[in-house]
Formats: C-alpha cells, sequence, structure tokens
C-alpha cells in the first residue's frame, strides 16, 4: 500500500489578530488568516503581484500560543495539512472551505521591536471536535 502526502508551508503576514474559541470538550481551537503575496514581469516588463490568503486552524497548546503572540500584520512560517470542509447552512445551501491545519508556526521578524520569539509547537490536531 503506498503513502500519500498532505503538507504545506508558507510564509506570509495575518490578515486580521486570532481568534480563539472552544470545542463543547474544552478544547481550545484558534482560526486566522494569513497572506502570501508573488511577483512576477510579463513578457512586456509589467510588474504583476498575486495575493492569496489562507484560512489557519490551530489546536490545543498551539492554539493558546497563537492567540497570545500572533497580531494582524505580523510574518509567521505556517507548517500543517490542507483540509477541506462541507457543509450545507439552514438555507440547505452547501459551502465548501479549505483551510490549513497547521501543526507548527514559527514567529518571524520582531513584535514591537522586541527580541526574535520563535515558537515551534507541535499540535495533535483533531478536526473531528471542530465545527464553525
Amino acid at each position: 500500500m503506498s503513502r500519500g502526502l498532505n503538507k504545506v508551508m508558507i510564509i506570509g503576514n495575518l490578515g486580521r489578530d486570532p481568534e480563539m474559541r472552544y470545542t463543547p470538550s474544552g478544547r481550545p481551537v484558534t482560526t486566522y488568516s494569513v497572506a502570501t503575496s508573488r511577483s512576477w514581469n510579463s513578457n512586456d516588463g509589467e510588474k504583476h503581484t498575486e495575493t492569496e490568503w489562507f484560512n489557519i486552524v490551530t489546536w490545543g497548546a498551539l492554539a493558546e500560543i497563537c492567540k497570545q503572540h500572533l497580531t494582524k500584520g505580523q510574518q509567521v512560517y505556517i507548517e500543517g495539512r490542507l483540509q477541506t470542509r462541507r457543509w450545507e447552512d439552514s438555507d440547505k445551501v452547501r459551502h465548501i472551505s479549505v483551510e490549513i491545519v497547521a501543526n507548527e508556526m514559527m514567529m518571524l521578524g520582531s513584535r514591537r521591536d522586541s527580541s526574535q520569539f520563535i515558537e515551534n509547537v507541535q499540535s495533535d490536531n483533531d478536526e473531528n471536535e471542530y465545527s464553525m
């Protein structure tokens, strides 16, 4: 049997402050968005820039660290896996959301001119407890 691989690594800036809540069992989950940008020159020399937004989900101790230390605009490294969630709302409208379930986060640069703070945390992600 062959193994699959679902691993994502991004470096970008937070688009909003993290939001933390708790599952019914009391487990913390934090969500936030991260923007990554890329630039290129077209054949005619015109410069182009494209920004991609990612929804990030963190669990457990990593969720608490993200809520405590991350702020809008801050640059971060995120490592995790892609997850697609599907649900139907009360009006029977189907929704799809693709997000990164992070198991590692590193703060890049300095926060408010303080010394560089880097946090590596492995979390045991459990998407079964997460619902929006």
